[in-house]
């Protein structure tokens, strides 16, 4: 009967942290396919009910978060606004 290898669990951050600490090559654990995420910055606003009526009905709509929703109306917005400046938006996309 042949012996199967079990497939290897992937290390955690903390044991690749351990081998770089250690003075190990730790490049085989990085792919560079992924993309660096910037942190979020939470804000609160404030709006009218009847606002937030139509944020809601645009969210059901679309069957989107209304998260979703305000971000999509804001990043339109900017660009327009880009547009019409006629200033050519420097891309940092996350």
């Amino acid at each position: 009967m042949k012996s199967t290898r079990k497939p290897r669990m992937p290390l955690s951050s903390e044991a690749i942290a351990r081998l770089a600490d250690d003075g190990k090559d730790v490049s085989r654990f990085f792919t560079n396919t992924g993309r660096m995420m910037a942190p979020i910055q939470r804000v609160n606003v404030d709006l009218a009910a009847g606002m937030l009526e139509e944020l809601d009905r645009a969210a059901k709509e679309l069957n989107i978060s209304r998260q979703a929703v305000i971000k999509t109306l804001i990043r339109q917005a900017l660009d327009q606004q880009y547009q019409a400046r006629g200033i050519q938006r420097s891309v940092k996309r996350r």
